[in-house]
Formats: C-alpha cells, structure tokens, sequence
C-alpha cells in the first residue's frame, strides 16, 4: 500500500502564493504518475494537474496554466503544487493522488488540505 499526506494548505488573500507538499510513503514504487484534485463545496473533485512518474511531463487544466507547477522529487518521495497568484475560485480541498502502475487509475490518496483565498 502506498499513504499520501498533504500539507501547506492555508489562508491567503488573492494574489498570494502557496505551495502545497505531499509525503509518500510505502510501496511507493507501485505508483506511476502523481497528481493534485480539488473539490470546492458543491461542486465535483477535479483533476488540476499531474506529472509523470520522472516528472518529464505535467498536465494542467485550462485555470490554473501559468498560475500553478506542478513537480515531484522522487529521492524525497515527495510531490509539490506551487500555486501563485491564487484567486478566490481556487478555495477548496486539494488532494493528492498517486496513479497505480497495475491498475492505471488514481488509487492512492491523501486525506486533503484545505486551501482558502479570501478576496
């Protein structure tokens, strides 16, 4: 099994800047690509970016290109998400995820953190 703890979740005004850590740990090395969904109250968990297991390639979604990067330090066993100039829209729980090499899918999970941007 492979456990996932987010942190550097937070309060920060729009505009601010926060950056988001993820400790694995565990069979780390049955995980490929990682990533970082959200969920904002009301709304579905989404997909907001990932890396490859060398962190060769990142995917965003459309809202947070040029805003947030995504990267991963596989000698820590950790991944990060800088998030800069953050808007109000961006508030909710972000989770971090970790892609099975066996099953394809995001099968690991964090518990989530919260992240807060007042306008």
């Amino acid at each position: 099994q492979v456990q996932l703890v987010e942190s550097g979740g937070g309060l920060v005004q729009a505009g601010g800047s926060l950056r988001l850590s993820c400790a694995a740990s565990g069979r780390t090395f049955s995980m490929d690509a990682m990533g970082w969904f959200r969920q904002a109250p009301g709304k579905e968990r989404e997909k907001v970016a990932t890396v490859s297991r060398r962190g060769a390639a990142a995917y965003y979604i459309d809202d947070v290109k040029g805003r947030f990067t995504i990267s991963r330090d596989n000698a820590k066993d950790t991944e990060y998400l800088q998030m800069n100039s953050l808007k109000p829209e961006d508030t909710a729980v972000y989770y971090c995820a970790g892609q099975s090499i066996l099953t394809g899918l995001y099968d690991y999970w964090g518990q989530g953190t919260q992240v807060t941007v007042s306008a």
